[in-house]
């Protein structure tokens, strides 16, 4: 499985939310894809103001300051 964080270089919360994505990556199986929101103009629209942005299965997990607890919620509810 995928697991998708929206973000931009030079972004101390979206390393921090890469950091967690890590984290949880021993309690649960899932690659992360990092995307740059910068890359795509579509992306810099919907998520310029929210990143970093956590997406699995095409729903957001949590945005902006992630909370370890509230992915690891969600990863859960996903059977990951």
């Amino acid at each position: 499985m995928t697991v998708k964080l929206y973000g931009k270089e030079n972004c101390s919360i979206c390393t921090d939310a890469k950091m967690i994505l890590e984290l949880l990556q021993t309690e649960y199986f899932f690659e992360i894809d990092e995307i740059d929101i910068y890359e795509d103009d579509t992306l810099l629209e919907k998520y310029h103001l929210i990143i970093p942005v956590i997406e699995v299965e095409g729903e957001i997990a949590d945005f902006g300051k992630v909370d370890y607890d509230k992915v690891a919620n969600f990863l859960k509810t996903k059977n990951y």
